[in-house]
């Protein structure tokens, strides 16, 4: 299905009803807004392991501008904010009111967007491996080489480095044939490949020298969400280690987000423990 906001058409699906049988009466779920990862990727990562959460939630899965089956766009609209303004103006559009939005990886850094550009807006927010600063942070950028140096040893933090401070077509290749393989323990299979949409595009041109994809810090912003947040990671993750979200409790208001961390997990954890992300999920969206 799809939508028109503004100047695209965005992509969504959806598992679960909004009203369940209740006795006499019909129960609302909450709405579970599911950002995916990337960039340059689609929502079909997440499922079908969310299914089972809609029997807590109606789960909405949307591909954001310049991903998946929504519309392109041009590159120039291809920024946390626009991206962040389209979550708002999807909800608006559906009259999704309070929904409970979840990000994961790229997909956390807008969701982390929206929840500070539109902060009463949502109900709930979860984070699944993600960061509140850019690759081109010099903290996150220690707190990664040294994650990739404890999964794969000197090579893995060289390639990493060159990556993330040259930004060269060479660098890149060689990131991904020694630091890709260690992002998670648990290899994906063909046909979750072969079914991702992706669009080539979008990485490079976010994580360009000076691109936002490297110098954003939403850090000093993120006092500014309102809602409970929980925060998720995985301990063998290289690209957003724990570190990373530890970072986002501690920026955040008292008492406002807590921080789960999944052992022997890598990046997005549903690749090494999906039944263990599901549960942790549902138990937030039950409280």
């Amino acid at each position: 299905m799809k939508v028109r906001i503004g100047d695209v058409g965005l992509f969504f699906d959806v598992e679960g009803t909004q009203l369940a049988p209740a006795g006499a009466a019909m129960r609302e779920k909450p709405t579970l807004l599911c950002l995916h990862g990337g960039p340059g990727l689609d929502h079909t990562g997440f499922r079908p392991a969310f299914a089972p959460l809609a029997r807590r939630a109606q789960v909405v899965y949307l591909d954001l501008r310049g991903h998946g089956r929504s519309d392109r766009s041009d590159a120039s609209r291809w920024s946390l904010q626009r991206w962040a303004d389209d979550v708002r103006a999807f909800c608006a559009a559906l009259a999704i009111e309070r929904p409970v939005v979840l990000g994961t990886s790229f997909g956390g850094y807008v969701g982390m967007k929206y929840a500070i550009r539109h902060r009463d807006q949502p109900a709930k927010l979860i984070l699944i491996s993600t960061s509140a600063r850019g690759t081109a942070h010099p903290v996150r950028q220690q707190n990664v080489l040294r994650a990739f140096e404890r999964r794969g040893g000197a090579a893995a933090r060289e390639a990493a480095r060159r990556a993330f401070q040259e930004r060269t077509a060479d660098a890149y290749e060689d990131y991904g044939r020694l630091c890709g393989p260690l992002y998670n323990h648990t290899r994906p299979s063909t046909a979750v490949l072969e079914r991702t949409l992706r669009n080539p595009d979008v990485l490079p041109f976010f994580e360009r020298p000076g691109g936002e994809g490297a110098v954003f810090d939403l850090t000093p912003e993120l006092a500014e969400i309102r809602c409970p947040t929980l925060v998720l990671g995985g301990e063998d993750d290289p690209i957003t280690p724990p570190a990373e979200q530890q970072a986002i409790v501690d920026a955040m208001a008292p008492g406002v987000a807590r921080l789960t961390v999944f052992p022997a997990c890598g990046h997005g954890v549903l690749r090494d423990d999906a039944k263990g992300l599901v549960r942790a999920i549902e138990t937030f969206l039950a409280d």
